[in-house]
Parts: C-alpha cells; sequence; structure tokens
C-alpha cells in the first residue's frame, strides 16, 4: 500500500510539474523554458539537449514528453544507477567513458560563476577536486569511469557539485555523511522529492480553495 501511494503522489506530481511546462511550450519543453525550471547550469542544459542522452530529436532547442521524464527522474534521484549513467554521459564530453579533470573544471568553472554573482566565496577548483577525488575514490587517480560513480555512494554531493548550485549549496550547509543522506534505502531521493512536492501542491490547493469560499 505504501509503494502504491508513493506512486500516485509521483503521478499527481508529474501531472502538475508537466501542465506548467506544456502549456507553455506547446508540448515540447524548450531550453530556455527549462532554464527557468531546473536549478540546472546552463552548459549542462546546452549538454542535455545536444543528443548526449536524447536520441534522434531533430530541432536540439526542445525536448519531448519522454525525454523530459527521464530528465526529471535523473534530477531527483541521483543515486538511481539509470540516473547516474544519464549524468555522465552529459559529463563526458568528449565519449571517452571518464571523466577526465578538464570535463570536471569545464562544468565547474560555471558554478564558480554563478556563486560568485551572488556573493559566494567558491572553493577553488584544485580543492573541489581534491575532495572530489576522495569521495568516488576513483581506480585510475586521474580520471573517473562510469563504473566508479556505481560504487559511491555520494553522487548527488558530486554530481551537484558540478551543475546544481541550488542543490550543492544545500549541501554544503548539512552534514554530507548524515543518516539522512545515506539512509537505509527504504525510501528513494524520487519518492521523497515526489512526496514533498506533493504535500506542497495539496497545501497550495486547500489554501486557494480556502480563499475562494
Amino acid at each position: 500500500m505504501g509503494q502504491f501511494i508513493l506512486f500516485l503522489k509521483s503521478f499527481y506530481k508529474f501531472f502538475f510539474y508537466l501542465s506548467d511546462l506544456l502549456i507553455i511550450s506547446n508540448l515540447l519543453i524548450l531550453v530556455t523554458v527549462l532554464l527557468l525550471f531546473i536549478a540546472i547550469s546552463s552548459r549542462m542544459i546546452d549538454r542535455v539537449f545536444s543528443g548526449a542522452v536524447t536520441r534522434g530529436s531533430q530541432d536540439q532547442s526542445k525536448m519531448t514528453y519522454s525525454e523530459f521524464v527521464w530528465f526529471l527522474l535523473s534530477e531527483e534521484d541521483k543515486r538511481h544507477p539509470r540516473s547516474i549513467e544519464y549524468w555522465f554521459r552529459c559529463m563526458d564530453l568528449d565519449g571517452d567513458g571518464y571523466l577526465s579533470m578538464y570535463e570536471l573544471e569545464y562544468f565547474y568553472e560555471e558554478q564558480v560563476k554563478r556563486m560568485e554573482v551572488i556573493g559566494i566565496e567558491a572553493l577553488p577548483f584544485n580543492d573541489c577536486l581534491c575532495q572530489m577525488l576522495d569521495m568516488v575514490n576513483p581506480k585510475v587517480s586521474d580520471k573517473i569511469s562510469l563504473s566508479d560513480l556505481k560504487k559511491c555512494r555520494l553522487t548527488p554531493i558530486f554530481f551537484d557539485t558540478f551543475f546544481n548550485l541550488d542543490k550543492y549549496l544545500e549541501h554544503e550547509q548539512r552534514d554530507p555523511f548524515s543518516s539522512k543522506d545515506q539512509d537505509d534505502g527504504m525510501i528513494s531521493d524520487w519518492d521523497r522529492f515526489a512526496s514533498d512536492e506533493y504535500e506542497l501542491l495539496v497545501a497550495e490547493e486547500s489554501a486557494h480553495n480556502s480563499q475562494k469560499r
């Protein structure tokens, strides 16, 4: 029963989340619209729309419904193996099967600029790199493979560091090794996201209905 309730909440969340986007973009998710709704760097959005994780799209400024579903699931549950594969392909600019130091710096560079805009002093890339390598503990010291990331339990922190500023700052404000971040697997990050957003939507609807009375 609990899993069924979570499924309904996920469906409810998808319906209302997508309705806002689809109304604006006429059944196709546009790059500019996605940037308004998602706190992901423009360099990563460019990679998402480049064809690295989409199939056969003729217009690289648009995303289909099914592509958006995969995108949102990957964004909200970065521990899932398919999500790790999704973001790995996006970050692997040259397609060689490894994330090089250059590729990591390419994405982190925009994060630094975004932090500077809001008055936050960013960690120098070399210091950030040392932290990430210690976290992932790659088999080859100067590059990270897909299998390295799948063995890491802190992939949300790794990915958010390089392309999602809001979530990166959230990680920075709490203990990354807390029990909440390393849960027992009973509830996934996506289930937690869907449940939280469902409760928010229900509260907003209740408030709206109260105003009508």
